[in-house]
Formats: C-alpha cells, structure tokens, sequence
C-alpha cells in the first residue's frame, strides 16, 4: 500500500502544481466543470484497486458492489457543477442523494470528489484499519494540492458538499443489505440442492458452502437488470458419453490438458484471484482508468465513465449470480474425475459456486459493452493490470478492441478447466444484454 501511495503523491504534487489552460470568462472559483481533468478520481481508483486486493472479504461480487457505490458517489459529487449531468436521485431504485450545494456559493468540484471518494472508501473499506490510514492520507494530499487552484472558501465548500455525497451514498448503499457483505461470503446454514448433476464442494479446498448463495436477490443499479431474462441451461445434465453435455465435458479435458504456452499464460493472467488482484470486476475498472488516463478525461467525462463501468460490474455480478444458483451446476472438475478421468487436475483451481454462467465471462462482456459505448467498438488498447507482478507472466496485452479483451478473459476458464464453453459463451452474451441497459441508460 505504501508504493501505491509514493505514486499517487508523484502524480497529484504535478496536479498540484498545474494550471488550468482552458479557463472562461467566469471568476477563478466558478471555473467550468468541464476545465477540471480526472487526476483525483485517477488516484482514487487506484488506491480503491490496491484497497480491493488487500481487503479480507472482498470476493468478486463484493468488490463489485463496492465499485457500483464508488462510481455513484463520484457521480453525485460534481453532477451539479455540470449541464451535461444531473442527479441520478428518483432514477435509481429508492435512491435519493438528498443533498444539494448551496445557493450563492462556490464550489470546487475537485474538492468535492476527493471528500465523496474519502468518504464512501471509509465506509465501503472499513473493514481494514490500514485502509482508514491509507484514504486519510490520500484526501489530505490531494486537498494539500489545490492549493492556488481556487479560494479557500471555494474548496471548503466543495469538500464539504462531497463529505455529504459520500455520506448519502453510503447511506443509500446500507439499504442493499449488504452492508457487511465481506463478512457474509460464506454464509453459515445455506443448504446447497443436492442431486446428480448438480454442484458440490470441489478440491483442493473443498469450500463446504459455496460462496454467495444469495447475491442473485441483491438490489441491482438499473431497473431493467432486476428483470432481465436468465440464459437458457442446455444442454442438460447426461453422463451419456454421446451427450451433448458429455462433449462439453471431453472438450474441457483435451483443452485444459493440452495448453500451448499462450493458452496457459492468458489463462493465469485473467484468473484474477481474489486476495492476488483486485478481482475480475477490479480488472475491467483497472482498462477503464487506463483509458481514462490515455484519453486525458476531463472530470465530468471520467465521472460519467467511472460511474457506468461501476454500476455494470455490479449488475453482471447479480445477474450472473442469480442464474448460478437457478441451476446449480456441477463443476467440470467433478464431471471429468467421475466420467472421464478421475485423476484430472485443473491448472487454476476451481472457485467455490455453481459453474453456469461464467462470471468472468458475464462481467467482461457487460463490461465491454458500457467500454465501447463511452470509447467506441475498435478502440485499440494495451492492458497493464498485471505489469508490476512477478507470480505470473503480467507484461502488457494489446487488444484491437473491447470485445477482443472481453473474449480471452472469457475463454480463459475454458484454458484453466474451471468451466465448459456453454458457460463461457451464454456469459458473454448474457453479460453483453445487461450491459446494454446500464450503456443506454441517460446521465443527462
């Protein structure tokens, strides 16, 4: 956590020391939203990734939660400083930010996304005390630069209607009920459905119950995902070796057991563990402030950017978790040691829940739908999550597009024998609908 921060001092002392180029005709404190760039959600989003990584509790579906609330609270911090933006309040189920800036002040909006982000990570990552010293220290550095951006006044009032922001945010993210959720990954008396073909606990580890059980029933950000159509399962479950499932199965085995040297690499590099990384959702919020950073984002784009990546990681994570435990399906692990070999070994191990649909497979393919709706369908980019890690192969990957990106993590549990292809490609499909509504959706 240490480099992490050395690194986000070096970048907000050069924003600190940086003058705006592009000013109107307004007072130095009514300077346009949109002249303002997006060093402080930047900064934030990378303490919030290392936060993700470091965070006990913190599986795939709760740092994607954690992620939809960051974004919000980004949001609703600079939405009144903007024309292009207004309050999502009423067009999110029960949400209501309940604050506003007040009349015949001035507000600099910087300052109020760095204390909406403050506050919102005290909460949302409270679960760790190193993490309270570390968001203490990145707010104060950040607010320690903007010293000769605007008048005092003009500051403290925009750090004081963001610490409202983050509040209510937080507030609102508590009526999920999910407040504890890292504490819950696991939850003690869940009764899996037991019967031939369906999921039970896996090695190494053999996780007795499976992770989440009840995300699926989770509050999601758009009222079009609450009621998206689930993926058909099919084939059904045979142990027939002239099955279609069997095939499935057989294709799972002969991939996994016979990886080229790039197969296996993509497949550890999108593996995304969590307590390794920042997890799956982490990943694709990780390519989103990458192209923010690239395309030098002012602060209401990267607002509006980080605030959709946000609420479609959460959303696939719902989705996807709610389909998983409708059918509850076996694992390939367990299919193939029963039918097939009952020596197989994995190269990644299997996580702990029912297989269909691929959650990889869902949230990068809704993730790549709201990426290419901001940043258009052949954006051509390199991805360097993994650069500075040594347990695996991390140098950069370039990919030609967001779909491109989208499809090799996906097909990257097929590599690792974690999931069968219809998993893999019913996901991307699936995650590519419920990205589709969060991408339509108007912040305007």
């Amino acid at each position: 956590m240490k480099k992490v921060l050395i690194v986000l001092c070096i970048s907000l002392l050069i924003f600190s020391c940086k003058k705006e180029e592009n000013k109107d005709t307004k007072d130095f404190d009514g300077i346009a939203i949109e002249n303002y760039m997006a060093e402080v959600p930047n900064a934030w989003y990378g303490l919030f990734l290392a936060m993700t990584k470091g965070t006990p509790g913190f599986s795939p579906p709760v740092a994607a939660r954690a992620f939809g609330y960051d974004g919000l609270a980004l949001y609703e911090s600079i939405a009144p400083g903007s024309t292009a933006t207004h309050t999502l309040s009423s067009r999110l189920s029960k949400f209501n930010v309940g604050v506003e800036p007040g009349g015949g002040k001035t507000y600099f909006w910087p300052a109020s996304a760095n204390a909406a982000l403050a506050e919102i990570g005290r909460n949302l990552y409270r679960n760790k005390a190193s993490n309270l010293v570390s968001i203490d220290s990145l707010e104060n550095l950040i607010k320690s630069g903007f010293s000769g951006q605007a008048s005092a006044e003009a500051i403290e009032n925009g750090a004081d209607f963001g610490k409202k922001v983050g509040h209510s945010v937080y507030e609102y993210s508590k009526t999920d009920g999910q407040d504890e959720c890292y504490l819950t990954n696991f939850p003690v008396g869940y009764q899996f459905t037991v019967g031939l073909g369906k999921w039970v606990p896996t090695p190494p580890a053999y996780q007795p119950i499976p992770m989440q059980p009840y995300w699926g029933s989770v509050r999601t950000f758009m009222f079009k995902n609450a009621a998206i159509a689930m993926p058909n399962l099919v084939p059904g479950f045979s142990s027939d070796a002239n099955s279609g499932f069997y095939a499935q199965a057989l294709e799972t085995y002969n991939v996994s057991t016979n990886l080229t040297q790039e197969q296996e690499l993509i497949a550890k590099y999108w593996s995304d563990d969590p307590g390794k990384t920042s997890t799956p959702s982490g990943h694709s919020v990780s390519i989103m402030k990458q192209v923010v950073e690239k395309e030098n984002l002012n602060l209401e784009k990267a607002a509006v950017a980080y605030c959709k990546l946000g609420f479609v990681v959460h959303d696939a994570f719902v989705n996807c978790w709610k389909c998983k435990y409708q059918d509850n399906l076996l694992r390939p692990i367990t299919y193939i040691r029963t039918y097939i070999d009952p020596a197989y070994n994995s190269l990644l191990s299997t996580p702990p829940f029912p297989e269909f649909p691929s959650g990889h497979s869902v949230q990068s393919g809704a993730s790549a739908l709201v990426l290419e709706s901001l940043f258009g369908n052949n954006y051509a980019f390199q991805d360097k999550t993994h650069n500075n890690r040594v347990d695996i192969n991390g140098a950069p990957r370039n990919f030609e597009s967001f779909s491109e990106f989208a499809n090799e993590a996906a097909i990257s549990r097929l590599y690792g024998g974690i999931h069968f292809s219809r998993a893999i490609y019913e996901g991307v499909t699936f995650g590519r609908n419920v990205g589709k509504n969060v991408a339509e959706f108007k912040m305007d």
